[in-house]
């Protein structure tokens, strides 16, 4: 009699008929563990000793029929460059979806160390690689490869394996279909099950360690800081109390002064950039009493890691059509409150951007939620339109419409914003080109020059007139 066979608590196993969907988001498809019955040979069990009855089975491991049923293994044919690759088995069905059995972290680091000859960590058509990967499926427990071969097919492999990661898969079951899926159909289904979510962001006590971060900062004061609107006292005490709850952070709540989008005053804050407060709700906190949270609004992403004004009108194109309604309020919220405070919808919502306007979408932003809004909280949604609509007003006629965005010759609005010296969130040799010239009609180094102009003891009008298109 055979012994009994081990599991794992709990664990679920493959079946073809039950895998996941192919589009199915990533915390479906990659959410659960997944065992296997097949036939494998696996060096988790390098130290297991065969029942003396079975000898002749465990002759030949890799064709061997008795395995305790363990998790997926990393296996030796997982992977393969050109081994048994015409080797056919009982188990492969050629009508089945093509599936792989895949090992995530050793398959990341051969793709990474195969196909990422420039090391950015993606593979793109830059790569100098050969552009094939040969993979085990998983109908014959990975004996039987199928190459995975071009640009397309390994930059979704990476990006696969990448969610499975951050999933705590160690190792996968994947639907080749998911690696040759359309690409339209593909972003489509990765903006709406991963890319919203991973953009997310909140401004309160929960979130502040994500959003303070600001890879745009290059001074040495790194430490992070929100700047409070004047007029917000509830909300500069809400985040004192972050701060004294949550050291660690070591944040910094500073105050802004009524009129805080002088140019002198905005540019003396380059050394110290910070986050914009946006708006927050009350809530009932878990002792029952009323306190703060943040609004969730979606960011652009990479170095850009705050709300951004016209970003954001797409962006909520982008929620509206995937049934997002609410993120997409909440960011005209956001608007309403920018205007409230700091004068107009700011080009980004960290400090340097104070003095800085995009164009007035608010208006069609406002109107387009509007119309999906529930039907059922019409009086509701209308006030809030309302609130929106009156901003929008106020924006137009304090900023567009007046001096020196308003243009008196033509009647027509322009950006003209306001700002002094060189714009600070640039990367460090965004401007060498143009300042090189100036720097050498000085004799001094661009570093020189640099400190030099922005304290004002050198005064280049002609730059002066670059910087304000270039801030426009």
């Amino acid at each position: 009699m055979a012994p009994l066979l081990a599991t794992a608590p709990n664990a679920i196993f493959f079946d073809e008929h039950k895998h996941p969907p192919v589009n199915a988001n990533a915390a479906d498809y990659y959410g659960h563990h997944i065992y296997t019955r097949a036939r494998t040979y696996s060096n988790f069990l390098s130290n297991f000793q065969p029942p003396s009855h079975y000898p002749a089975l465990w002759s030949h491991p890799r064709r061997g029929m008795f395995t305790p049923l363990v998790p997926t293994c990393r296996f030796d044919s997982l992977i393969k460059r050109g081994a048994d690759r015409d080797i056919i088995t009982p188990d492969e069905k050629p009508y089945t979806p093509r599936r792989f059995l895949i090992d995530v972290e050793e398959t990341i680091r051969i793709v990474l160390e195969q196909e990422d000859t420039d090391g950015d960590f993606q593979i793109s058509v830059t790569d100098s690689g050969p552009k094939v990967l040969s993979l085990g499926t998983a109908t014959s427990n990975g004996y039987k490869t199928f190459d995975i071969r071009g640009t397309y097919m390994l930059s979704n492999l990476l990006q696969e394996l990448a969610l499975a990661r951050d999933h705590g898969r160690q190792h996968i079951v994947l639907d080749e279909a998911r690696l040759t899926e359309n690409p339209v159909d593909r972003l489509s289904r990765m903006i709406k099950y991963s890319f919203w979510s991973s953009l997310t962001r909140r401004i309160d006590g929960d979130g502040l360690e994500i959003i303070c971060a600001d890879p745009k900062n290059r001074t040495a004061n790194v430490k992070p800081r929100i700047y409070v609107p004047h007029g917000e006292p509830r909300m500069a005490e809400y985040y004192r109390k972050v701060a004294e709850d949550k050291p660690h952070l070591g944040l910094d709540v500073v105050v802004l002064p009524p009129k805080c989008d002088d140019p002198t005053f905005v540019k003396s804050l380059n050394d110290k950039p910070g986050l914009l407060a946006l708006a927050m709700r009350e809530v009932d906190d878990p002792k029952g009493s009323k306190t703060l949270k943040g609004i969730p609004f979606i960011v652009p992403g990479a170095r850009f890691n705050e709300l951004y004004n016209w970003d954001s009108y797409f962006i909520s194109l982008g929620l509206l059509v995937d049934g997002q309604v609410e993120m997409a309020k909440g960011m005209v919220d956001h608007f309403v409150f920018e205007i409230k405070h700091y004068g107009k919808i700011l080009n980004g919502s960290r400090s340097y951007y104070l003095c800085r306007a995009q164009p007035p979408f608010l208006t069609d932003m406002a109107l387009q939620i509007f119309n999906q809004l529930d039907r059922n909280k019409y009086d509701e949604n209308k006030k809030w339109l309302k609130r929106a609509i009156q901003a929008a007003i106020k924006e137009y006629h304090s900023v567009w419409m007046a001096l020196p965005r308003l243009d008196p010759e033509t009647g027509l609005s322009r950006y003209r914003p306001a700002g002094l010296g060189i714009p600070p969130e640039t990367e460090a040799t965004h401007f060498t080109h143009i300042l090189e010239p100036y720097a050498h009609k000085h004799g001094i180094s661009i570093n020189e020059f640099s400190e030099k102009y922005n304290d004002g003891t050198i005064k280049e009008p002609e730059l002066d007139e670059y910087f304000l298109h270039d801030r426009a």
